[in-house]
């Protein structure tokens, strides 16, 4: 009779145990479905970065009135890969240095390009190299080199400009 008793006293003990554990389980889930979802919360969302093989092209002309000396304000439209306004600065020397807004209907893309002109007279053509350092909407995160060609026309300090290369955004 003994030996019956301290088996009933285990089973209603493992019974009772069972119970606190399927209620421990239970309101634990119910306590972690209540939490919010830390990705959720921070709205974190993953984009996958585009790669564009890009050929551009643009017809510059200088705007004398935010030009100065061997600084020159030149402003046109780029076709290509990726067309829209263009605002360049231009300092002209023996290395042509420029930095450079592309203006396009999904956001804007800057950066700087360096080239060596090349001849004299009035048409001067240059080559280097051209750097997408950054922008705003779809390009904010926007990287990439290019080649940087062109002529320049120095009696109207009009360029004619063209790039080839890759940019990541």
């Amino acid at each position: 009779m003994r030996v019956q008793l301290s088996i009933d006293i285990k089973s209603a003990t493992c019974r009772a145990l069972t119970r606190t554990v399927a209620c421990l389980l239970t309101l634990s889930a119910f306590t972690l479905a209540a939490l919010p979802d830390p990705l959720a919360s921070a709205q974190i969302r993953a984009t996958t970065a585009r790669t564009l093989r890009a050929r551009d092209s643009a017809k510059l002309h200088c705007i004398q009135s935010k030009s100065s000396g061997s600084r020159l304000f030149e402003e046109g439209t780029a076709t290509g890969t990726i067309p829209g306004g263009m605002h360049v600065y231009a300092n002209i020397g023996p290395t042509l240095t420029a930095t450079f807004t592309i203006f396009t209907p999904h956001g804007t893309i800057v950066g700087h390009a360096s080239a060596t002109p090349h001849g004299s007279g009035r048409y001067e053509s240059f080559g280097g190299s051209l750097t997408a350092t950054g922008g705003t909407g779809s390009y904010r995160h926007a990287h990439g080199r290019a080649g940087f060609y062109g002529v320049l026309d120095r009696y109207t300090y009009s360029m004619t400009v063209q790039t080839t290369g890759s940019i990541s955004y």
